[in-house]
């Protein structure tokens, strides 16, 4: 149960694409995009957290088919350093996450604990844009599961742990920033085990260590994919700023029902495949008061080239 009046807490729901800084842009959209991640920059290290407590998917580059679990917590963490990001370890504090997970399991979640988590862009983009580095405050990382269906989290489960996250984070001293990284609308060419080839099944379900030459493969496979999408060309699924702006409505309102009436089946045909990373905001919003929140920033721009329907939104406890 949420305290009346809780510690100092802030939620950052923001996209990723690795495609970032890769991609040629028109200039108007890259300076707008630019600005848009000085300013959630500006905000986040204003506003000082003493701890993170973030939620993140992957992408076939840690977790796989041969055992996915809904929902991780890591106790310590690794970044593969896909697409070029930074590699490494985390700032990972490794007793609040078992705290958490021990929490967790109090309540009724059967979450995954990994002792060696490895993440990829999913984590360590937003920390790079924000902190220059893996070297962020303390960090607990969450995976959440949001490409390997039938174990795809419902939206109903993720209000319910974001919930239970909050819960626990009200016997915690300081300042805690809860960050969802994913979404919005999209659909990248990641592999699902309905793909025809069998050699491609077998990569997305034996766990693997990528060597420097698959990374660099896949990246120009992705690359080449936010091209044609930018120049109109693609066969994926288009972006979708209404979906996304109904989502994002939703998360700033508090009004999380609206998200639980959404029909499992129509975020993948509406949103894309990949639509179900935007489940991350949602886990870390519920951590949050329903009202009385700042909203500190929101910014949205859908951009093909980067297969991304990117948005932000920053909101913070009053007064703090």
């Amino acid at each position: 149960m949420m305290l009346l009046n809780p510690l100092p807490r802030a939620w950052l729901g923001v996209s990723h694409t690795p495609l970032l800084g890769h991609n040629r842009l028109a200039p108007e959209v890259d300076s707008d995009l630019q600005q848009a991640i000085a300013m959630m920059r500006d905000q986040v290290l204003g506003w000082q957290p003493d701890r993170i407590v973030m939620i993140g998917p992957d992408h076939y580059n840690s977790f796989f088919n041969e055992l996915m679990p809904p929902f991780c917590i890591g106790t310590q963490a690794t970044s593969v350093g896909d697409f070029r990001m930074p590699q490494g370890p985390l700032n990972v504090d490794g007793d609040t996450a078992l705290g958490l997970a021990t929490h967790l399991m109090d309540y009724d979640f059967d979450v995954a604990v990994s002792r060696r988590m490895q993440v990829d862009h999913g984590f360590t983009q937003t920390l790079s844009l924000i902190w220059g580095s893996l070297e962020s405050p303390p960090l607990v990382p969450i995976f959440m599961n949001a490409v390997a269906q039938p174990g795809v989290p419902r939206v109903r489960r993720c209000r319910a742990l974001g919930e239970a996250i909050g819960g626990y984070l009200d016997t915690l001293p300081g300042r805690t920033l809860l960050i969802g990284s994913g979404g919005l609308s999209h659909e990248p060419p990641v592999p699902t085990l309905d793909h025809p080839d069998a050699a491609v099944r077998e990569r997305i379900t034996v766990r693997s260590v990528s060597s420097p030459q698959d990374f660099e493969v896949r990246m120009q496979r992705v690359l080449a994919a936010g091209q044609a999408m930018g120049a109109g060309t693609s066969p994926l699924k288009p972006l979708n700023p209404a979906w996304d702006a109904r989502w994002m409505d939703a998360l700033q309102s508090g009004q999380l029902e609206v998200l639980e009436a959404i029909d499992e089946a129509s975020i993948a045909r509406d949103a894309g495949l990949s639509g179900h990373e935007s489940k991350t905001w949602l886990v870390a919003r519920a951590a949050l008061p329903r009202q009385g929140l700042t909203c500190a920033m929101r910014w949205y721009r859908d951009i093909p080239a980067l297969i991304a329907g990117f948005g932000i939104l920053f909101m913070h406890t009053k007064g703090v």
